[in-house]
């Protein structure tokens, strides 16, 4: 008998599963357990496979999962002796390797494969629900969607866009969006990879607000999504009426003045965040960390490679925070002898050197109470003078040069490197304590090569920007110099991409920029060239018409944070107030 000798081990059937007398579980069951049993085993315990036992306890097969999906589909009595199933299976399936996985042990790689089959399918149920998911929000949605590819053609449109296109989803898909809605320029916005937001499209005869934006992988434009904002302007229509209103208000008070204030004439540039040009995600981020650092009076290190415009996010710090309406005073460290740092800094008293100016001289930091003191090139100061740097972020009272007591001043810190400041500091050519005390809040500037999605918003900012400055006429670029312009690594960064706007200005006779017009060093990247849709419309009359629309833009949103005052307007434009009146009668404003 098998069960005389003590050793041997005694086996029972206890809740679905075989046990042995020592306490011993395993995924085991008995050959006259049902096909019910054995699913409710696996499902309960998450197995993939159990191994078949008989009488004796010795292991006569392997009951897999792919073995109970098979019976189920076969239609298998439930109540059937898993036993039965094994010998059946071996007998009906259509090849040897199935019967041999059924009743012999999966080898390892076999079990690998399953369990990549498996994740697989998991992965494609998780992509299927999840478009799925995409489709019901897009169809859900009150705006129109549209979504194109790098060619031009719809890949995806919403209900809401089809209902007011007056069309069903099959007749737009794989088609030029060209033909699909009237006067888009959503194959522009693919070809330039500048964003146009709030835009006036008319449809059918109705203006519509849109949005047109690009979309972009690996530094490429692969497409485009054009938002239809509105299902009609009415909204837009009131908005413009109310400024009609508070513009005629504004005009009678206008005429009751003699003579423009001096200021009206003077440009102003963008104030805050408005400084800061570009929509990748890096920048912003930058952004995101502008409107934090300036809640606060923390002292902030600015980092980034020269050129890419840290004292310009030093500027937009001190205009969003509480010293906005003090002095912002910049300071570059690396410009100043050694020997004339410390005066320049701190100010010196009557007599304190020889030559100095007669009842002295106050220093950077008195100048800047009250506001922001800008440290540029931090990294280039001295040892020594970072040591009073030091002692005067901690004491908040300078000491002029040849003075006896000290000052006590209100200044916000900024300071800006280029260089590896925690390098220096192991080096020891940088304080520790200092690099501790400057670096509470921290904000990192990428280099232009590695945001060259806002490359063509930045040239289209400059060279409008500085055509109005010099007064000069409005240049456009080509496709074939934009694609060189994006795909040159810019070393010299923001910088240097300001300095080519300028040369090109002055350089280029014509109102168009070709790719020859172009420093020779920069043609070192030969892009492919690609056809233009339209009949060949050049690209230099699209970015005309994109730089157009921007202007208007500008000028109504000018004119709604003015509240309708043509002179604050023209402020902040930048203008005169009759070159505005020119530009309100030009857009229809």
């Amino acid at each position: 008998m098998p069960t005389t000798n003590d050793t041997k081990r005694k086996r029972w059937r206890k809740g679905g599963m075989t046990m042995t007398s020592n306490g011993d579980t395993s995924p085991m069951v008995s050959r006259c357990q049902t096909l019910q049993e054995a699913m409710q085993l696996m499902a309960a315990r998450g197995l993939e496979s159990v191994n078949v036992i008989d009488e004796h306890g010795r292991t006569v097969g392997r009951c897999t999962w792919r073995m109970m999906l098979r019976a189920a589909a076969d239609g298998l009595d439930r109540s059937m002796p898993i036993g039965e199933v094994l010998t059946a299976f071996s007998d009906k399936w259509e090849t040897k390797q199935e019967g041999v996985c059924a009743a012999m042990p999966m080898s390892e790689s076999d079990s690998k494969a399953t369990n990549e089959l498996e994740r697989l399918r998991r992965e494609l149920e998780e992509t299927h629900r999840l478009a799925e998911t995409m489709k019901t929000v897009l169809d859900a949605a009150y705006e129109g969607v549209v979504v194109v590819d790098e060619d031009g053609v719809v890949r995806e449109i919403n209900r809401a866009y089809c209902q007011f296109l007056g069309i069903r989803r099959e007749e737009a898909i794989g088609k030029h969006v060209t033909e699909v809605i009237e006067n888009t320029r959503l194959h522009i916005c693919v070809q330039s990879g500048i964003p146009e937001r709030g835009y006036i499209q008319k449809i059918y005869g109705q203006p519509m607000v849109v949005h047109r934006i690009s979309i972009w992988r690996d530094g490429k434009v692969i497409g485009a999504i054009g938002m239809l904002i509105f299902q009609g302007v009415s909204e837009v229509y009131e908005i413009f009426r109310r400024l009609q209103e508070l513009s005629r208000e504004a005009s009678r008070k206008e005429k009751q003045e003699t003579e423009a204030k001096p200021q009206e004439t003077a440009a102003s540039a963008p104030k805050g965040i408005e400084r800061i040009i570009g929509r990748h995600p890096a920048i912003a981020a930058v952004k995101q960390m502008i409107r934090r650092a300036a809640r606060v009076p923390s002292t902030v290190l600015i980092t980034g490679e020269s050129g890419t415009g840290k004292e310009v996010v030093a500027r937009a710090i001190h205009e969003a925070g509480p010293h906005a309406d003090g002095p912002f005073v910049s300071v570059n460290c690396a410009a100043i002898p050694e020997s004339l740092l410390e005066a320049e800094l701190f100010g010196y008293e009557d007599g304190a050197f020889t030559g100095a100016k007669k009842g002295g001289k106050p220093g950077k930091f008195q100048l800047a109470h009250g506001g922001t003191l800008f440290l540029d090139e931090i990294g280039d100061m001295p040892l020594a003078m970072q040591a009073k740097i030091l002692r005067v972020l901690e004491e908040k009272k300078v000491e002029k040069v040849g003075g006896l007591s000290g000052t006590e001043v209100d200044v916000r810190i900024i300071a800006a490197t280029n260089k590896p400041l925690e390098e220096m500091v192991r080096n020891g050519t940088f304080r520790e304590d200092l690099f501790y005390r400057l670096n509470i809040i921290r904000i990192h500037l990428p280099p232009l090569r590695e945001r060259k999605t806002d490359i063509p918003a930045l040239l289209a900012y400059h060279m409008e920007r500085m055509c109005r400055q010099f007064g000069v006429a409005l240049k456009s670029f080509t496709k074939e110099a934009m694609e060189v312009l994006v795909h040159y690594s810019w070393p010299g960064n923001v910088r240097e991409l300001v300095n080519v706007v300028e040369w090109l200005i002055s350089m280029v006779e014509g109102e168009k920029v070709e790719r020859e017009h172009l420093p020779s060093y920069l043609s070192t990247v030969q892009p492919a060239a690609s056809s233009l849709p339209n009949g060949g419309v050049k690209m230099a009359d699209r970015w005309k018409e994109m730089v157009y629309q921007s202007e208007r833009e500008r000028i109504a949103a000018a004119l709604v944070a003015a509240g309708g005052n043509k002179a604050e307007a023209a402020r902040r434009l930048g203008i005169h107030r009759s070159t505005l009146y020119e530009k309100l009668k030009k857009y229809g404003l």
